[in-house]
């Protein structure tokens, strides 16, 4: 039962709060700007992770060595810089996703259109010197090909909205990679708190440059819901949920599978709550960036032992 909990039931939970957290964002993208919406969501993620860290840092227990009193000190600047440079390429990618959903891109077609990361971070170990398997070069052409009908016209052009979430699942990819570089040489928890803090604070120095004329307090209240499901429910609740699985579950690529059916999750939500509607093609295109995600997920087939000599 307990592997049964925290292999499949606690991603399979995270994946879907984070698929109907698409429909939050599409909700707000009628009423605020983009930049308001994040540093909105991103500040109340900040005090719902402050608030949670205790426990997290529990569950994510590692053994720490001694440290002395300078390099603390050090570990705490490099904690704010890894946590600078995290926050600032995730504000990049969340912006750039919401700025696509205001723009008119659907809560399904952006949940999809944003997976690409998964298959985009692999390829960019070729670039760090790591073989790519070949189920992940697989995963690529799936995807073009997913991506193709999802993205392009019949007259061969791309519409903002799509172009901008594309641009996201770049920018989620670079995120991902200034992670990995300095997740291990910090407590996570604290890591992406601090995140979230600088990912507020640049989503609000846009919404004072570009935004201010449109703000609304009253604007801002009706999308008060849906700032609070997603900073707290996605932000809070659904970290500590992937925290244990990953940690506990004993399978981590049925855990990664299960997470990545995020996408699955954005779209049925959107079609259920916002009753969207896709076309044949792009529905054809949702199915081929689900099985790209899937392949660039599964383990390389490990080579045959050779015989004993």
């Amino acid at each position: 039962m307990k592997r049964f909990v925290y292999q499949i039931l606690f991603p399979l939970t995270t994946a879907m709060i984070w698929g109907s957290s698409f429909v939050a964002q599409s909700e707000s993208a009628d009423h605020i700007g983009a930049f308001t919406f994040n540093a909105a969501r991103c500040f109340v993620g900040f005090l719902a992770l402050l608030a949670l860290l205790p426990l997290l840092r529990r569950l994510n227990q590692t053994p720490q060595p001694e440290l002395t009193a300078a390099e603390k000190k050090a570990q705490r600047k490099g904690l704010i810089w890894g946590g600078f440079c995290c926050g600032t390429a995730l504000a990049l990618a969340c912006n750039l996703q919401q700025l696509g959903m205001v723009a008119g891109a659907s809560a399904g077609k952006t949940s999809f259109i944003t997976t690409l990361y998964v298959v985009l971070v692999p390829i960019c170990g070729l670039f760090l010197k790591k073989k790519v398997p070949l189920t992940v070069w697989l995963g690529v052409m799936v995807a073009v090909a997913g991506l193709y009908c999802l993205c392009i016209k019949e007259d061969f052009t791309i519409v903002l909205s799509d172009f901008l979430v594309l641009l996201c699942a770049f920018a989620y990819t670079l995120q991902i990679l200034v992670i990995d570089h300095f997740a291990p040489h910090h407590d996570g928890v604290a890591l992406s708190c601090v995140q979230f803090f600088f990912t507020a604070a640049w989503s609000a120095v846009g919404m004072l440059i570009f935004e201010m004329d449109q703000f609304s307090w009253q604007a801002l209240g009706l999308c008060i819901g849906d700032i609070l499901y997603v900073g707290i429910i996605s932000g809070g609740v659904a970290y500590t949920l992937q925290i244990l699985a990953q940690k506990d579950s004993g399978n981590p690529t049925m855990v990664s599978l299960l997470l990545s059916l995020e996408s699955v999750f954005g779209a049925l939500a959107g079609a259920i709550f916002l009753h969207e509607t896709l076309s044949g093609r792009e529905y054809l295109g949702c199915v081929l960036m689900l099985i790209a995600v899937v392949l660039a997920q599964l383990p390389a087939p490990k080579r045959k032992r050779a015989a004993a000599e």
